[in-house]
């Protein structure tokens, strides 16, 4: 019925339970998903993850029938300065999370572009340099796992929250094999133009998120904002982008009960302009 390389993150349904939002999306006909497990944001995913949680969720994906793409992860501020300590619980957390990774066969964990701050720890270049170096660590260990690692950036609400700081991180990225995932709420929000964020990650593009936007709101469904997705579709295709989309639509401009609805008319929208 949708694209078959349009799908939906469980985002999108994240006042419901796994097992519900799983079954919600498969009922609209949705065959791919992405697996959100941000803490704060969504909680298909436990944060204490540990052997027993990893196992159980990836019994309950696995027992639907989607397929996933990729699952949202966190494994705390890339750009903070961690002891001892701190690095070992965000290398068992971060293993965690690629265990189930691998286990649903998704084909990357995709990490955020810092902290939830636009300020920096030490400085913008100090910080960045760090954020890159974690990434890559975790993409060398993903692939140990038989899986990818990508980061979404620009992000309005994390470190890498403008396309000077989401381009200045791309560069330090370059060649390392993790992958930039694109948003388009986020670069709206941020008063960035789609085709300027293009132009500067021409090629590097792993993944879609789909949502609207206005500047400085992020939680808008589909239509109902600044976003261009006619023309930055048309502008991936342009660039040879073969990857796939996925709604997330963490809206807050209709009711819970509107979701499904929303959700699948969007479906439709895109798939058209795919």
């Amino acid at each position: 019925m949708f694209h078959s390389r349009l799908g939906c993150s469980s985002i999108s349904f994240r006042h419901q339970d796994l097992g519900t939002a799983l079954r919600t999306m498969k009922g609209l006909g949705f065959e791919e998903i992405d697996l959100g497990a941000l803490p704060g944001v969504c909680d298909h995913v436990p944060y204490e993850l540990d052997a027993a949680a990893v196992e159980a969720v990836s019994a309950e994906v696995n027992a639907s029938g989607l397929r996933v793409r990729s699952v949202n992860g966190d494994v705390g501020d890339l750009n903070k300065v961690l002891d001892a300590d701190g690095r070992a619980a965000r290398e068992r957390h971060l293993d965690a999370l690629l265990t189930l990774t691998a286990n649903i066969g998704a084909k990357a964990l995709v990490l955020p572009c810092g902290a939830l701050d636009h300020t920096p720890v030490r400085s913008v270049e100090e910080d960045l340099d760090l954020v890159a170096a974690q990434l890559i660590g975790a993409g060398q260990r993903a692939a140990e796992f038989g899986v990818e690692l990508w980061t979404e950036s620009l992000h309005f609400l994390r470190f890498c929250w403008n396309l000077e700081r989401a381009g200045l991180l791309a560069d330090r990225l370059a060649g390392s094999g993790v992958g930039i995932v694109m948003d388009f709420s986020h670069i709206v929000a941020s008063g960035e133009d789609i085709e300027a964020y293009l132009d500067r990650h021409h090629g590097r593009i792993s993944h879609v998120h789909l949502r609207d936007a206005v500047p400085g709101n992020i939680n808008l469904s589909i239509g109902n904002g600044d976003a261009d997705f006619a023309g930055g579709l048309k502008r991936l295709a342009a660039d040879g982008y073969t990857g796939h989309f996925s709604l997330e639509l963490e809206t807050r401009d209709i009711t819970h009960d509107e979701r499904p609805a929303a959700a699948a008319k969007a479906a439709s929208f895109i798939t058209d302009l795919i």
